[in-house]
């Protein structure tokens, strides 16, 4: 029930409960400014979710848990955000490792894979991990890009364990014979529109993207 509404219901029955009478209009006034009040109230309440604030109440979180934004996006942001809170838990095994990487971004912990390098059979390093699935699309959906997301994984792992490489991994797929439709919609080739179809993966590569302040 709207401020006016509430209101003019509790007029007593000498006065006219009629919205468009003169106590009706001199009420309107006074609710509307209740209700600004109040989608404010409820915006200031709403943004103390990481999820939804945006902006400068973004960065007064990240004060809060010692995240700076750097020149990254909101969205960017939100992962900083909570991959920081979730590192502050870190103990630095695998299992913890995957935790911190889907509450950053976002995924199911069965969605992500990481093989411990002491015992690679061609190129074997003691300590160094490598991040075998993770999924591509999540990072598509806010904009960054495999080195940012090395970043973020480095921090977690345990001090002198280097993260040696990182495989993204795409939905992409060939149907079995060519007479033959599988997996259209998360598989095959997209649609003009692009609501359909699957998306490649990808193997990171150092470059020149821009640092994020992890």
């Amino acid at each position: 029930m709207s401020f006016f509404t509430d209101m003019l219901s509790r007029l007593t029955d000498v006065y006219r409960k009629d919205p468009q009478s003169n106590i009706g209009k001199v009420i309107k006034i006074l609710t509307d400014e209740l209700d600004l009040l109040k989608t404010t109230f409820d915006r200031i309440e709403e943004w103390r979710d990481v999820e939804k604030a945006e902006g400068a109440v973004l960065d007064d979180s990240g004060m809060n848990v010692g995240q700076p934004r750097g020149a990254a996006t909101d969205e960017i942001y939100r992962i900083l955000l909570r991959s920081k809170v979730a590192r502050n838990f870190s103990d630095g095994t695998i299992d913890t490792i995957i935790r911190v990487i889907s509450i950053a971004v976002n995924a199911d912990p069965k969605e992500i894979r990481i093989q411990e390098l002491y015992n690679d059979p061609n190129n074997p390093e003691p300590a160094a991990i490598g991040l075998i699935q993770i999924p591509l699309r999540k990072l598509n959906e806010v904009g960054m890009s495999p080195k940012q997301f090395v970043q973020i994984v480095q921090k977690t792992v345990a001090a002198g364990v280097r993260v040696a490489n990182t495989e993204l991994s795409g939905t992409f797929a060939f149907a079995s014979h060519p007479s033959t439709i599988e997996n259209s919609d998360t598989a095959g080739f997209a649609d003009e529109n692009g609501t359909v179809g699957g998306y490649l993966g990808a193997m990171f590569v150092d470059s020149e993207d821009s640092n994020l302040p992890v």
